[in-house]
């Protein structure tokens, strides 16, 4: 896990800076600074829209005496989402357009879950019960 996050930490501004500069060269300077605070502020109004929504869906299903785990991994990912469109880059801000988005939340949702299951049957992962 270690490794993951410092390719990470070096790979992502690497691919940032790229798509930066590309960009600079496509639509302008002023204009890819203008992109940049416009996709942030698009972000942050989408992840408080998706943010409360999920929350009310999730109040409505602990009401209902069901359990609200799917929408608690949704609810993480509009927050992981928020936080990558609040950061500059374009390549974070597709990533985290998609991940709060409500119809490729899904995906990431899913993927979450598999990963969930694997590390609840290695034992990485206890659930106790009351």
């Amino acid at each position: 896990m270690k490794k993951w996050i410092a390719a990470c930490i070096i790979i992502i501004p690497l691919l940032e800076w790229y798509v930066f500069l590309q960009m600079i060269d496509w639509i302008g300077g002023w204009n890819t600074l203008f992109l940049l605070i416009v996709t942030s502020l698009i972000g942050v109004v989408m992840m408080r829209f998706e943010g409360r929504k999920v929350l009310e869906d999730t109040r409505a299903l602990i009401e209902a005496n069901q359990p609200p785990g799917r929408k608690m991994l949704d609810g993480l990912c509009v927050f992981i989402g928020g936080i990558m469109l609040v950061l500059p880059g374009f390549v974070l801000d597709v990533v985290g357009f998609t991940l709060v988005f409500p119809l490729t939340r899904p995906l990431y949702r899913n993927l979450l879950l598999k990963w969930i299951e694997k590390r609840m049957k290695n034992g990485s992962i206890t659930i106790y019960r009351p």
